[in-house]
């Protein structure tokens, strides 16, 4: 992914009004992000813990949504979790459902969509093998090249921006 700015990040929302997009915190280590390993820009506000965000490239410039955390954490008797972009299998607290507000007139109206993501929103790491998840029984050898896996992560992350853009 190329590196984006403040400004190019906060004007690629399209499921919030101009004033929260400008309201938003980005990462605390956004001057070190590692953008060449990034497919995509996830992070939770360090300012709205229950508010995460997400920035994916797009040919026509960035695209962000905006997605709510749950307040409370839930409790499972499920030892494992996937995150349905990267397909990384984490412990049940590594996965968490967020949920977005559609785009336009229908989010407007409080229609939402989920998605079960790497909590930390750290995808393209898992796939490139640059962290790995915390429960180390439950990884999975796949026979896909790493550009295979990156194709099927960004595939799966676009799947669920045109959910959220309709």
């Amino acid at each position: 992914m190329e590196p984006l700015t403040e400004k190019q990040i906060r004007s690629s929302f399209v499921n919030c009004t101009k004033g929260e997009a400008a309201r938003l915190k980005l990462p605390l280590d956004f001057a070190e992000l590692p953008w060449e390993d990034l497919d995509f820009l996830g992070w939770v506000d360090p300012g709205a813990p229950l508010r995460a965000h997400l920035v994916t490239p797009r040919p026509d410039g960035p695209l962000g949504i905006t997605l709510r955390v749950p307040g409370a954490s839930r409790t499972s008797a499920v030892k494992s979790s996937m995150c349905q972009i990267c397909l990384t299998a984490h412990a049940s607290s590594g996965v968490t459902l967020l949920a977005a507000p559609l785009a336009g007139a229908r989010g407007r109206e409080g229609n939402t969509v989920g998605v079960y993501v790497c909590a930390d929103l750290a995808c393209s790491l898992y796939v490139r093998d640059k962290r790995q998840p915390k429960l180390r029984a439950g990884r999975y050898e796949e026979s896909l090249t790493l550009d295979e896996r990156i194709a099927r992560a960004t595939a799966n992350l676009d799947a669920f921006a045109a959910r959220v853009t309709g």
